[in-house]
């Protein structure tokens, strides 16, 4: 007996030093740091950064954690007590760690192996959890992990009032879909605050907090709704709520308003730019000033020069003309030409990827189409067929007097293809002319001078010779005409007046990043460059001279209303064109709207507002643009599929008036239709002084003379030697004729 007294005295003396003994090893930090009272009091949870339009919309937000912190005031006394019945009925009277229930998980959850019993946790053990996160120490890790919530908690308890641990926890715990905190739940799932929340609608985000992704009204409604009606009758259960309402709250549907507002993809290719753009800020602030801000934890508030209602028009006009083209663009490469082609270059691309050994391998992936997006198994080689027959687009518009970015849609679909067509460096076409006629301006050379039309062959580059789109040879044309009517030979002839060397320095002047190449092709459009450069040149002719920077965030401020950045209104832009030549190009470009190769906008489109505009189209209908202006904004857009390879083979689709100018038209007719937004971006242009308009009266066209046809008869139509490493001065004829006369 004496020895069985012993075994137990050692037994149960074991049992208590063992877990003193752990609990003291654990208290001391030997498992991991444990927070002080100091530290709690200092903590803040990560906080996302949110991102609104001009107009003060949300637009999208930046975090590790998607939260907006909330106040207690702001916590709807139905959503505490469902909180409290549901997950710790005890809250109000325990300091931090609830003995009864510790003692049930000790029984149920341990010795008997009942999972279902339940953590055992209190409110504010669990915000400890939500806080710190558990820490992984092997077998021990169940003990260490309960220990150690248990001191938090109770300093937790020490350190906050209950209504303070109670808005802790809400903004602190998740929801699942990395959405955390009350505020954004309310906003995710009802698309409302959460002040606005109704009864029923909080008992359904408590009842989330069991198990996030079973209990997600999104993706299993019916066992989110059984779980709602189980938190209300644990609200009847402990008083908070009367047995006739529980049951008639019971019988509601659920009633979502389901919004991922960080992911609708209103501005997801710009939201890029804004989040480099500001981390460039906040970089050149800390630098300065010593002071450091996290774009994904700080809870910022970054206001951008986007104005919501401009973007919206424009994606709605990708919607309406893209899916048509689309089809057009499928329906071309579903001939038996066509798939040849499609065939030939994925073939060529599988063996350049060396993939075509997993060529038939069928993956899961998600499939953007214009009627909706869908998932499918597709294999690779169908993957790229369908990735090489899509249309991409993008469109930018600019405020021209201070380079603010007012509309960006950088794609078809941001989760599909990332990739942002407004950053992408294509061939420009006729976009590029404007370029070289306001060279010709500021080199004095008036818009009624006239550029021979007679067809002209390069015998040192292969025959090649430039051609009209209209096949049309003979006779003159203004520069005026020329520019406006996008006349080719023309365009060629006085690119040899004004020779490359200053075209290439305007060019780098006015902000252009490619490298020109002096070839004879250059003044049709082969130079490349991507949709922001085109849209500074742009912005020149629209301001009167001067080159802007494109800039995205207007303001950035703390969630305490503190002011961490203002956008300098004061910017000085450097001078790359005169007054005067940016007001002969902007009359020219109108004239190009109302009458030449823009005139759809006006008569297809009806488009009434003042806009000037140029179309183009690069070789083969690789790639199509179209770019219009007024003194408030330039706006453009660029279409084609990803390969030049692949394109339309008809000019009826292909062309910048066909296929890019819709874009750009369908916006504006919208924001024509809408007072606020015709009041910030449509204007009339400066009266045109009374020189300038007589420099203008003149004939687009007019016929040779009888002079000119017999000086044609005397000429050859075969310009040799046309780049000379060294070039020998031009004779008297050569400059009579602008052009190089054979030896």
């Amino acid at each position: 007996m004496k020895n069985i007294w012993k075994s137990a005295i050692i037994t149960v003396v074991v049992l208590i030093t063992i877990p003193l003994l752990f609990f003291i090893l654990v208290y001391s930090g030997a498992f991991g740091h444990i927070q002080s009272v100091e530290e709690l009091r200092n903590f803040r949870n990560a906080e996302a950064s949110e991102v609104l339009s001009s107009e003060g919309l949300l637009i999208g937000k930046f975090y590790t954690e998607n939260r907006t912190n909330i106040t207690y005031e702001q916590l709807p006394s139905h959503l505490i007590n469902a909180l409290v019945a549901t997950e710790d009925a005890r809250f109000f009277e325990h300091q931090g760690v609830d003995s009864r229930s510790l003692v049930r998980v000790l029984l149920k959850t341990i010795l008997l192996n009942r999972s279902e019993s339940g953590g055992g946790s209190t409110i504010t053990q669990q915000l400890a959890k939500n806080m710190f996160g558990r820490k992984g120490n092997g077998r021990l890790s169940i003990f260490v992990n309960k220990y150690r919530e248990a001191i938090i908690a109770g300093r937790l308890e020490k350190t906050f009032r209950k209504e303070e641990i109670l808005t802790l926890y809400l903004n602190t715990v998740s929801f699942g879909e990395n959405i955390y905190g009350i505020e954004t739940a309310a906003s995710r799932y009802f698309n409302k605050i959460t002040e606005k929340l109704r009864l029923e609608e909080s008992a359904m985000l408590i009842g989330m907090l069991k198990a996030t992704t079973r209990y997600n009204p999104a993706l299993n409604p019916e066992k989110a709704l059984t779980r709602r009606n189980v938190v209300l009758k644990q609200m009847e259960k402990y008083n908070y709520l009367e047995p006739d309402a529980a049951d008639s709250l019971s019988g509601l549907p659920l009633s979502l308003s389901y919004r991922k507002t960080e992911s609708e993809g209103s501005a997801d290719y710009f939201l890029v730019q804004v989040k480099r753009e500001a981390e460039e800020i906040l970089n050149n602030i800390a630098a300065s000033h010593g002071k450091t801000w996290d774009i994904e934890k700080d809870g910022l508030i970054i206001t951008t020069t986007l104005n919501l209602t401009l973007q919206n028009f424009a994606r709605r006009s990708f919607a309406d003309h893209l899916a048509i083209m689309q089809k057009h663009f499928r329906d071309q490469y579903s001939s038996p030409s066509g798939r040849k082609q499609v065939t030939g270059l994925t073939e060529a691309i599988l063996d350049e990827k060396n993939l075509s050994h997993k060529a038939d391998e069928k993956r899961r992936q998600v499939i953007f189409d214009w009627k909706g997006t869908y998932t499918d198994s597709v294999s690779i080689r169908d993957s790229i067929k369908r990735a090489l027959t899509t249309l991409h687009a993008g469109l930018l518009a600019l405020d021209p007097q201070n380079g603010a970015v007012r509309a960006w849609v950088g794609g078809i679909d941001f989760t599909t293809h990332p990739y942002d067509q407004i950053l992408a460096r294509r061939q420009l076409g006729s976009v590029f002319k404007p370029i070289l006629y306001a060279l010709a301006f500021e080199e004095g050379i008036e818009p009624c001078h006239y550029l021979d039309n007679d067809s002209l062959v390069l015998s040192e580059y292969k025959d090649w010779s430039p051609e009209n789109f209209d096949h049309s040879y003979g006779g003159k044309y203004s520069l005026a005409g020329a520019l406006a009517r996008s006349m080719n030979i023309p365009t060629f002839n006085l690119f040899l007046e004004l020779g490359f060397e200053r075209l290439d320095s305007l060019w780098r002047e006015m902000g252009f990043s490619f490298q020109l190449d002096n070839t004879p092709s250059l003044p049709l459009g082969t130079a490349e460059a991507n949709m922001a450069e085109v849209a500074v040149a742009y912005s020149a002719f629209a301001n009167g001279g001067y080159k802007v920077r494109p800039w995205s965030v207007a303001s950035i401020i703390t969630p305490g209303g503190d002011i961490i950045y203002h956008h300098d209104p004061d910017l000085v832009f450097p001078k790359v064109l005169t007054e005067r030549s940016c007001l002969l190009i902007s009359a020219i470009l109108q004239k190009a709207v109302n009458e030449g190769t823009g005139s759809s906008m006006r008569t297809a489109y009806g488009v009434n507002s003042p806009f000037a505009g140029k179309t183009g189209t690069s070789q083969n209908y690789a790639d199509s643009w179209f770019a219009a202006y007024n003194p408030k904004l330039v706006i453009l857009a660029r279409a084609g599929a990803s390969s030049p390879a692949i394109h339309f083979n008809s000019p009826a689709f292909g062309t910048g008036s066909a296929l890019a100018l819709p874009l750009v038209a369908m916006t504006l007719r919208k924001t024509e239709s809408f007072p606020e937004t015709a009041g910030e971006f449509i204007t009339q242009f400066p009266v045109l002084p009374a020189e300038l308009a007589e420099a203008l009266d003149c004939p687009d066209f007019k016929e040779d003379g009888f002079l000119d046809k017999l000086m044609d008869i005397l000429k050859k139509s075969e310009i040799d030697n046309f780049y000379k490493t060294e070039r020998k001065k031009r004779s008297f004829l050569e400059r009579l004729f602008r052009r190089k006369i054979p030896d």
